[in-house]
């Protein structure tokens, strides 16, 4: 197979992939085929069932027990099918609420953070998820998490990394 950059040959191999195309800083898929260029450093990742991956993604992140991240908000948002006005009006706050939190620049506080949790839960049901989950969340933990997604003959699982 030959590069479509440089027209060079190309080497493909199974390795770990940091997913930054997510917008989540901590995604790494696992085993995944990367066909790379040595010659000008091209590479092309091949993502089976991109959509289930993020299904898997979100489950991961709605299940973990610190508060939601900028990124994390941002993603669930974008996966949920929302856009930052939508978002607003079912999460019940002004779209500058939600540019805020996306940025940053103010915290996702308890209740809405709980609530956008059950929305994507309720969209896209998370096996091992029960309404006790909710009391479990650590406001006082860190907010971020490592995130190692692996896919096999049954689908995409998110695996400690």
């Amino acid at each position: 197979m030959s590069c479509e950059q440089c027209g060079g040959p190309t080497t493909t191999a199974r390795e770990n992939f940091h997913y930054t195309a997510s917008g989540l800083p901590n995604v790494t898929l696992l085993g995944v085929e990367v066909t790379r260029c040595p010659t000008c450093g091209a590479f092309e990742v091949d993502i089976p069932r991109i959509e289930e991956l993020h299904r898997t993604i979100a489950g991961a992140v709605v299940t973990k027990r610190a508060p939601l991240t900028a990124a994390e908000i941002r993603f669930l948002r974008k996966w949920l099918g929302w856009s930052g006005v939508d978002f607003a009006a079912h999460m019940g706050v002004a779209p500058e609420t939600v540019s805020r939190w996306e940025k940053g620049s103010l915290g996702m506080g308890a209740a809405a953070d709980r609530l956008l949790r059950m929305m994507v839960v309720n969209k896209a049901p998370v096996e091992d998820y029960s309404l006790e989950m909710l009391k479990a969340i650590d406001e006082s933990a860190p907010a971020t998490f490592r995130l190692g997604v692996q896919a096999d003959e049954h689908g995409w699982h998110a695996v400690a990394a």
